[in-house]
């Protein structure tokens, strides 16, 4: 998995290495695909029911599933909700695990992920 940041060197946006076996993973996240306007960052990630591009702290999201289309649609979904509501909905679907990496109040980038990811991190960065 890689860090949300714009310009980083060569192996320098590693944030996490995960040990894979029988499950897939999938990644979205809004630190790629953005624009600015008056110094405002906007996601490519839509808000379904308000048709805008989301606003909140969630920079990346990593689901673990059993297989990439479900891994892949629930990490936009994630991206679309938020952490908060990601990890509500973590809590009642033990199908799913999910490593969110977002910004605080301050702006530095925290982790977050739930215990079944913990046990496929084999080095976090």
């Amino acid at each position: 998995m890689k860090k949300p940041k714009d310009k980083v060197a060569y192996g320098e946006s590693l944030k996490a290495i995960v040990n894979l076996k029988d499950k897939a993973l999938a990644t979205s996240g809004n630190y790629r695909k953005f624009y600015e306007k008056d110094g405002i960052r906007y996601s490519h990630t839509i808000n379904p029911m308000t048709g805008y591009p989301v606003q909140h702290a969630l920079l990346s999201v990593s689901v673990l599933a059993e297989n990439c289309a479900t891994a892949d649609a629930y990490a936009t979904a994630f991206m679309v909700m938020g952490i908060e509501k990601a990890k509500e909905f973590l809590q009642t679907n033990n199908e799913l695990e999910g490593y969110f990496i977002y910004s605080d109040e301050e702006g530095n980038m925290k982790t977050f992920f739930t215990n079944g990811f913990e046990r496929i991190l084999e080095e976090e960065f």
